[in-house]
């Protein structure tokens, strides 16, 4: 699909309590750049990226191409990338790929929020939603969530949400050039018809 043709698609909006998850447009690119750079330091060591790799171009024309190709995703159902916005500013994003349907009905979290609003209560928020999302809009039976040992910030996420642990995935996922042990949480249907009104009712402060 075309940046030309993805921006004619209208973006999906997902609401929560304190912010909302949208799809990014060309049009985010100069407030996701800025925060992508005022936090470079912070987020590159956390990211997915072959040695020797240098990180993604941010220029404004590699944006594009990017919002493009998560809207061909959205378009034919194997993942979905959100903007997380709280009072209309852009704060980090919230990404379910990896969909697979057939007997898996599985998929995967990531997240990264702005340096200045961690430890907020944010992600969790929009993990919560993206949760929501997965199993009750898109019947999804299966949600994981995978974060290296040593990422307290992140695994401090699904600690406040309580996700069941599944257990360590040695040398998972090459992380800024080095194949990275990650802890596995996950949650099922099963799982979120149980728990999910308490998710939805601590953290976006809705009835469910």
């Amino acid at each position: 699909m075309s940046a030309a043709r993805a921006a004619h698609i209208a973006p999906l909006e997902l609401p929560g309590r304190r912010l909302y998850l949208r799809t990014l447009v060309d049009s985010d690119h100069a407030a996701w750049y800025e925060v992508r750079s005022r936090c470079r330091d912070w987020l590159v060591p956390w990211e997915p990226r072959p040695a020797g790799t240098p990180p993604a171009s941010e220029d404004r024309a590699s944006f594009s191409a990017r919002c493009a190709l998560r809207e061909r995703e959205r378009q034919i159902g194997t993942g979905f990338g959100f903007g997380i916005f709280v009072d209309d500013r852009f704060a980090g994003e919230v990404t379910l790929s990896s969909i697979q349907r057939g007997p898996f009905q599985s998929a995967s979290i990531g997240y990264w929020i702005d340096r200045d609003l961690a430890g907020q209560g944010l992600v969790p928020e929009a993990v919560v939603v993206t949760l929501r999302f997965a199993f009750e809009t898109l019947g999804l039976h299966r949600v994981e969530i995978s974060i290296i040992p040593r990422n307290a910030a992140s695994r401090r996420v699904v600690e406040k949400l309580g996700l069941r642990v599944e257990g360590l995935a040695e040398r998972y996922l090459e992380i800024d050039g080095v194949w990275e042990d990650h802890i596995r949480f996950a949650v099922t249907a099963e799982e979120w018809q149980e728990r999910g009104h308490e998710l939805v009712a601590d953290w976006l402060g809705v009835e469910h």
